[in-house]
C-alpha cells in the first residue's frame, strides 16, 4: 500500500529470480550436497536443472522443462492465485503475497497432483493390472489423479502439449502412460457416463518430469517456480486497485428459534 509502482515491480522480479535459486539450493541441503551457483550464460530452465543436479543439462531435457514452466506460469483465478490476489487487496508486501500463495499451493488437490499422478503408475505396475486397478478405485469412489479438472470440461490443452513432449522421448514410462490414460479415460466413459473426465496437465507433467531427471519431491516446488511468475503479475495488477477483496456469505444454517 505504501510502495510505488517501480518497487512492487522491483519486488516482483527479484523474487521471480530467487525462487528457483532458493528452492534449488535447499534441496540440495536436504541430501546433503552444496549448492550450485547459478551461471550467466545459461537460460532459465538450464539454470533450473543445472543447480538442481550440479551437472549441464542435455538441450531436450531443457526445451521440455521449459515448455511445463511456460505452460504453468499462469491458469485463471485458480486457489494459489486468487488467494494471492485476496492479500493483495488488503495492501500487503508482495512477499507476504507469495507466501499466501504457496501455503494454497501446499494443498495436494492443487500443487501436489504431479507427484500422485506418477505414484498412480508406480501402483499399476504393469499392463495387465490396468484395468481391475482403475474399476476398483473408480467404483470405490476413489479420485484418479491426473483426470478430471474443476474447469475442462474436455482434454485440457496442456496435457496435450506435453504428452507431446513425453512422446519425444519415447520408451516404456511413456508407452505406458499413453495406454493408462487411454484405459482410464474409457474406463470413466463407461462407469461415469456423461461426467466428461479427461486428462489434466497433471499426468504428464509427472511423466516429462521424471523424464527430465527432476526427483518427486521436487515436482511441486517446480510448478512454484513457473507459477511464481504468474503470481507476481497478478499481486501487480490487483495493488493498482483499492479496493479489498471482500466475498459476502450466504447463511445455510438451522433456522433461529421462532417465538
Amino acid at each position: 500500500y505504501d510502495i510505488d509502482a517501480d518497487r512492487r515491480r522491483a519486488d516482483a522480479l527479484a523474487a521471480c529470480a530467487a525462487v528457483p535459486t532458493l528452492l534449488t539450493a535447499l534441496h540440495r541441503l536436504g541430501q546433503g550436497l552444496a549448492p550450485v551457483e547459478p551461471r550467466d550464460d545459461l537460460s532459465y530452465a538450464a539454470n533450473y536443472l543445472y543447480m538442481m543436479t550440479g551437472t549441464e543439462p542435455e538441450p531436450e531435457r531443457v526445451r521440455a522443462i521449459e515448455q511445463y514452466l511456460v505452460s504453468t506460469v499462469d491458469h485463471g483465478f485458480n486457489a494459489s492465485t486468487f488467494t494471492a490476489r485476496v492479500i493483495a487487496s488488503t495492501g500487503a508486501d508482495l512477499a507476504a503475497c507469495l507466501v499466501g500463495a504457496v501455503g494454497a499451493l501446499s494443498g495436494p488437490l492443487h500443487g501436489g497432483a504431479p507427484s500422485r499422478a506418477l505414484d498412480t503408475l508406480d501402483a499399476i505396475g504393469t499392463p495387465d493390472r490396468v484395468d481391475p486397478w482403475i474399476r476398483e478405485r473408480v467404483l470405490a469412489g476413489e479420485r484418479i489423479m491426473g483426470f478430471g479438472h474443476p474447469v475442462y470440461r474436455t482434454e485440457d490443452p496442456r496435457s496435450r502439449m506435453l504428452r507431446g513432449v513425453a512422446e519425444r522421448f519415447g520408451g516404456p514410462l511413456v508407452e505406458f502412460a499413453v495406454h493408462v490414460e487411454r484405459r482410464v479415460l474409457e474406463i470413466l466413459a463407461e462407469l461415469k457416463p456423461g461426467r466428461e473426465l479427461h486428462t489434466n496437465v497433471e499426468f504428464y507433467a509427472g511423466v516429462v518430469m521424471e523424464l527430465c531427471g527432476v526427483p518427486r519431491s521436487m515436482f511441486t516446488p517446480t510448478f512454484a517456480a513457473a507459477r511464481v511468475v504468474g503470481w507476481s503479475a497478478n499481486i501487480l495488477e490487483q495493488a493498482e486497485d483499492s479496493k479489498i477483496i471482500r466475498p459476502a456469505a450466504r447463511y445455510a444454517g438451522p433456522p433461529p428459534p421462532q417465538p
